[in-house]
């Protein structure tokens, strides 16, 4: 009997419908692998239409080796397009998940990269606390700007590769974030990478996330739309109708026949 494959495409997106516990058993094949450059990124409704017109990002997210579904129209559009991603993975539930199933088995090293000091002194502390099997090898805060010069660059790769971290976690933001990893992965000498944006400043907690019961509605967005109606608007407003309309027409084409979108 032909297995079940673990990523389905969506408009042309390998995304992953392991479940959490599946995505970090992935997770840590590739941490002991012995290989460099594997890596992680998060996808939503709101990052496949900025790709749409940003041709780095979206081959960022199509070369990615996990792509989770942290939004929850990706499960929607699943759910409606009958493909099996029945469950939302949220960047800060793979952070923690990974985190508790290393400290079982005895720890890892870990890289920090963006945000700002008092953030990362934040993760830091609470790590040590939380998870004082993981060493925290390294953290740094870049530069605040969109691209970085090749000085900055080249010593932000040379300071992460002399700590020899298993996992880097990077939170510059979308897109910033994953098409840094992708540009630089293979200079990196890190088995595993993983873009989680705003999970710094949830775990440092500058930034609180929504509330289990919002979560569980599947109305996070909403609570961080109302924490954050400037910087998230354009996502909710924007590009959750483009969404839509995308997967409406992929249905409809299912339905009645005609070319494919996916």
């Amino acid at each position: 009997m032909a297995q079940c494959p673990k990523e389905y495409h969506i408009f042309g997106y390998q995304i992953s419908h392991r479940g959490i516990q599946g995505d970090v058993v992935r997770a840590l094949q590739y941490i002991v692998s012995g290989q460099n450059g594997r890596y992680m990124a998060c996808v939503n409704p709101h990052s496949l239409v900025v790709a749409s017109s940003d041709s780095a990002l979206k081959a960022a997210l199509q070369n990615a080796d996990i792509l989770i579904p942290d939004g929850t129209g990706i499960v929607m559009a699943a759910r409606l397009l009958h493909l099996p991603i029945k469950e939302r993975v949220a960047g800060s539930d793979f952070f923690l998940a990974l985190s508790d199933t290393v400290e079982k088995s005895g720890g890892l090293k870990y890289f920090f990269l963006g945000s700002h000091e008092d953030v990362l002194k934040r993760i830091c502390d609470r790590l040590n606390t939380e998870y004082p099997s993981i060493e925290v090898c390294g953290a740094y805060s870049p530069p605040y700007r969109d691209e970085f010069n090749e000085y900055e660059n080249e010593a932000m790769i040379n300071l992460i590769n002399k700590a020899k971290p298993d996992v880097l976690w990077v939170g510059m933001t979308a897109p910033k974030q994953e098409k840094w990893i992708y540009k630089n992965k293979d200079r990196l000498a890190v088995p595993f990478i993983a873009a989680i944006g705003a999970v710094f400043d949830f775990y440092a907690g500058t930034v609180k996330r929504p509330s289990a019961v919002w979560q569980k509605l599947g109305l996070e967005w909403l609570g961080r739309l109302i924490q954050e109606p400037r910087r998230l608007w354009r996502r909710n407003f924007v590009s959750m109708p483009i969404f839509l309309y995308w997967v409406l027409k992929e249905k409809l084409r299912r339905v009645f026949g005609g070319k494919s979108i996916c």
